[in-house]
């Protein structure tokens, strides 16, 4: 990709949501006509904010067009995938909101791989992490490449298992490739992007946010023929990259725990719904048909659109408010980092990467202005 096409694609999307640069290029064919095209050419196609703002980007253009070229430039593997490009994962061309632009860290050619989804809690058992690890490691061995999103956990559990079997593994972040989180996978990035192949649609530098990490679990359904959840608790991004998976035609598998562990009901709510359930690798295996995607339709996971809301637990049990040190902090008030900082005596780094647990989990809510809230348990 050239200079001047780089920052077209970069101008464009830093300014409009996906939606609006699907119609521009869908009508223009490229970044640069459809700029060139000027306001006459995106009035029926945008908004006016939309249009103030690609007629004069609020970002700093010049300083992600060079972030991105220097980036480009530290790595032998390190890329870009365009839509358009002939090995762009034609899997991903078919689900609701397939990624315009990714980026990419590793092998490329994993993207043409089979691909199967393994996903699950970022605090499991014991025997979550043995069966991560045992369905991923024979996933790898059949030859398919195992897709994860380099949490803590099963997420980790199966990237590590995977990355030296035939099948490879690919982990899809939420982030800029250049900030790794969780941080205590910066080791584990590092080993992906040498043996395997790290992916994210986020512009390089973009940090942890919250939002983004239901968001880029589309990527992760949607490269994957199947999705296995190994472990999940009620509330988790893991029923959500099921419910992706399900509304993209593929086939969700889930393994049954025990009935009093909170880390099991995720997974039994999915059986109830007519997920596969999964006790031997043969089990994921039979249901992968050969050469194709599974022939399913979709299940009503019952998710909310923008995973900040997920199926409550059944009224006989329901799910409690954990004893948290930061949740108590907070209260029932509406607070700030910085008095949120003054209450618990936490540094803001550590302070920021837990509240980012805390909301991905759904037990804090980030409202505008930089404040927080506990959310209302069901």
């Amino acid at each position: 990709m050239s200079p001047e096409d780089l920052r077209g694609w970069l101008h464009l999307l830093s300014c409009v949501s996906r939606g609006a640069a699907r119609r521009l290029l869908a009508r223009h064919g490229s970044p640069s006509a459809a700029l060139d095209a000027g306001s006459a050419g995106w009035a029926a196609l945008l908004g006016p904010d939309e249009a103030a703002k690609l007629a004069q980007p609020t970002v700093d253009l010049d300083r992600l067009v060079q972030r991105t070229q220097t980036w480009l430039e530290r790595g032998e593997r390190r890329s870009i995938l365009l839509v358009g490009d002939a090995d762009y994962p034609a899997p991903l061309l078919n689900i609701a909101d397939p990624p315009l632009m990714l980026y990419l860290d590793g092998r490329r050619d994993l993207l043409q791989q089979r691909c199967v989804a393994v996903v699950g809690s970022r605090r499991p058992s014991p025997q979550g992490d043995d069966n991560a690890r045992h369905f991923a490691r024979g996933l790898g061995q059949a030859g398919f490449c195992v897709v994860s999103g380099l949490a803590l956990g099963i997420d980790g559990a199966a990237h590590e298992a995977a990355l030296d079997t035939p099948g490879g593994t690919i982990a899809v972040l939420g982030t800029g490739l250049d900030k790794i989180y969780p941080l205590e996978h910066a080791d584990l990035a590092r080993q992906v992007a040498r043996r395997g192949l790290l992916l994210s649609e986020y512009f390089i530098g973009t940090p942890p946010m919250g939002p983004n990490f239901p968001r880029r679990n589309r990527i992760i359904a949607g490269l994957s023929e199947g999705c296995l959840v190994v472990e999940a608790a009620m509330k988790s991004g893991s029923l959500i990259t099921a419910r992706q998976a399900s509304e993209a035609g593929r086939e969700v598998f889930a393994v049954p725990g025990s009935i009093h562990s909170p880390q099991s009901r995720g997974c039994h709510h999915l059986l109830k719904q007519g997920a596969c359930l999964v006790q031997e690798l043969e089990d994921l295996l039979a249901e992968l048909p050969a050469g194709g995607l599974p022939r399913t339709s979709p299940l009503s996971l019952g998710i909310d659109e923008d995973g900040a809301a997920v199926v409550a637990p059944a009224p006989s049990a329901p799910v409690e408010p954990p004893d948290h040190p930061l949740l108590r902090a907070i209260g029932h008030d509406t607070v700030s980092l910085e008095q949120l900082s003054q209450r618990s005596g936490w540094p803001q780094d550590e302070l920021n990467a837990t509240l980012l647990d805390l909301e991905l989990e759904g037990h804090v809510a980030r409202l505008p202005g930089s404040l927080f809230q506990r959310r209302r348990q069901a």
